[in-house]
């Protein structure tokens, strides 16, 4: 039976976890600065890796290692085959590029940098959760996993965590509960998957001078058929659901007609038959557009074709609100002073969501604002709190005793 969230708040060892963590504030938002400052594209993580797995040994915390993919995971308690373990995670990517500088300023109680909150802030508090269980020596009947992952952002796709799990077929980790530290705050609770498909859709076509050609099937004029169709869908606001395009490209000079062209589509709904369902109207969308320009063309020539590139399938799927995990992690919000909010949001909980683990990702204390913008900046108001939350959580799931 999992301990209440008021008995681990009288729980020495807890109660001593809880002031190290409060104790460590300002060195928490040290190694958030300093992490935060470490580059961490999507795909090039290494470098942020190998510093959280130094930050990791210091914690205290054993059997710290980098897999093949580049997660960081490292032990609290002992590892046995035949006992569920609990996860706690975060992200190690950013959604930056390798150009752009990703050094942090500290003006007056703001920190700013891009990815100052998401999710420098969710690594520091994994760290400072196993350092602060390590130096109060709790113990729990299950074991705790703590693992930063690789690939959560964008065309990631939740690389890491899928390799985190593995196969259906050969799991590497099928634990108990799965609990996601995922930028600031202290409210929000993400108990539903925000399930998403990414794709990339190209016309090709013979190309030619934008003169001496003209007349041709043009491939750009085909993303722009598609482009104005799909935002005409109408889309329903419960559940809701989304169709964005979100990139377009194509040709190679200004007096050429394009021999491609290509535009990027970013679909998402709370509901995955929903997304099943926008799913198809976008292929028929991109069938219509590409028959329409190619009935344009002059005749005789040759006519466009079209490709859809899946680049991203995030799954969806809840851990329902009376699950203990999602009810453990409304009474650790209550207990720190808070209100609650449920909510549906894509991050690593994706995936053990969808093979039915019950997880829900977790603000790691704090505000935040300008997530994804070169602006991104952290308050530290009430971070500690946001922290000690996270600790309830995973001390109650793992049952400390």
């Amino acid at each position: 039976m999992l301990p209440s969230i008021h008995a681990l708040f009288i729980h020495d060892g807890i109660r001593a976890a809880r002031a190290h963590i409060e104790r460590s504030d300002e060195a928490t938002l040290a190694r958030q600065a300093a992490l935060s400052a470490i580059p961490a594209p999507t795909g090039a993580e290494t470098a942020r890796g190998r510093r959280v797995a130094e930050m990791f040994v210091d914690a205290g915390l054993h059997d710290v290692a980098i897999d093949d993919v580049g997660n960081v995971r490292a032990w609290h308690g002992k590892r046995d085959p035949e006992t569920d373990c609990v996860v706690l995670s975060a992200h190690l990517d950013t959604v930056f590029g390798p150009e752009l500088d990703v050094s942090v300023a500290r003006r007056g109680p703001r920190l700013e940098g891009p990815g100052i909150a998401d999710n420098a802030r969710g690594l520091a508090a994994l760290v400072t959760v196993g350092e602060a269980l390590t130096a109060a020596r709790v113990h729990t009947r299950r074991p705790v996993l703590f693992a930063a992952t690789v690939g959560e952002e964008g065309a990631g796709d939740l690389r890491g965590v899928r390799h985190l799990f593995g196969p259906s077929d050969r799991p590497t980790v099928r634990p108990s509960a799965f609990i996601a530290l995922d930028g600031a705050g202290i409210e929000r609770i993400v108990h539903r998957a925000l399930g998403s498909r990414r794709y990339r859709i190209s016309f090709h076509g013979p190309g030619g001078h934008s003169w001496a050609a003209f007349g041709v099937a043009n491939p750009a004029n085909a993303v722009g058929r598609a482009t104005a169709a799909l935002a005409e869908i109408e889309l329903p606001r419960s559940p809701r659901t989304s169709c964005a395009v979100v990139r377009l490209g194509g040709g190679t000079s200004l007096n050429s007609l394009p021999q491609s062209a290509w535009l990027d589509v970013d679909l998402r709904s709370e509901e995955p038959r929903e997304l099943e369902n926008l799913d198809g109207t976008v292929r028929n969308i991109v069938a219509q557009a590409l028959a329409d320009e190619n009935r344009h063309r002059v005749s005789g020539t040759p006519a466009l074709t079209s490709e859809v590139r899946r680049l991203g399938d995030r799954p969806s799927g809840t851990t329902p609100r009376t699950h203990p995990l999602v009810q453990t992690a409304v009474a650790a919000t209550r207990a720190v002073g808070h209100d609650h909010q449920l909510a549906c949001a894509s991050t690593d909980a994706n995936v053990p969501i969808a093979l039915g683990v019950p997880a829900v990702a977790l603000g790691a204390g704090g505000r935040a604002g300008d997530a994804h913008l070169p602006t991104e900046w952290y308050e530290n108001e009430k971070g500690a709190l946001g922290i000690v939350r996270a600790l309830l959580v995973t001390a109650a799931m793992a049952e400390a005793c």
